[in-house]
């Protein structure tokens, strides 16, 4: 089984990293976008952060460019996008894609250990999420129309 933690991931700036920072906490792993009708959850997602960061628990942001367009931007755009409009805290890596043949690594594991339904590994929209326990361990994958608030009781029973 492949180690969350040490699959590669890209910084905005572009330069490689992985998740390592975030080994032993819970995580809520999310493609995002700017322009899309789900880009209100940032609000709910940061207030996620806010409420359990303390508890060992981290949101990790993906802005993704796949769905209609709605993450055209570069990531100083992105970043100055979800400080002001959000006042996002928590992480927003490099953009990326999470289907097709150039996704994400990440992506492709999360798919793999959490498809969705019917057996379906593809994302279907901006706002995808992937709820990780602190062992790595990918526990469930909720769509784009799941209120990051109706999250909330299984981040607790991960904590």
């Amino acid at each position: 089984m492949t180690e969350i933690t040490q699959i590669p991931v890209r910084k905005p700036d572009g330069s490689e990293t992985t998740l390592a920072d975030h080994a032993g906490e819970v995580l809520l792993i999310v493609n995002t976008a700017s322009k899309c009708g789900f880009t209100p959850q940032y609000a709910d997602l940061e207030a996620l952060q806010r409420q359990y960061q303390d508890r060992g628990f981290s949101v990790l942001g993906f802005p993704c460019n796949q769905f209609g367009g709605q993450e055209p931007g570069d990531a100083a755009e992105i970043a100055n996008f979800c400080s002001l409009t959000y006042d996002v805290t928590f992480p927003v890596y490099a953009k990326v894609d999470v289907n097709g043949g150039d996704a994400a690594p990440l992506f492709e594991h999360l798919k793999r250990e959490a498809p969705g339904l019917l057996g379906s590994k593809a994302i279907k929209w901006n706002f995808t999420k992937f709820l990780v326990d602190r062992n790595g361990k990918v526990v469930d994958r909720y769509a784009p129309t799941t209120s990051p608030k109706d999250i909330a009781g299984d981040i607790e029973k991960l904590l």
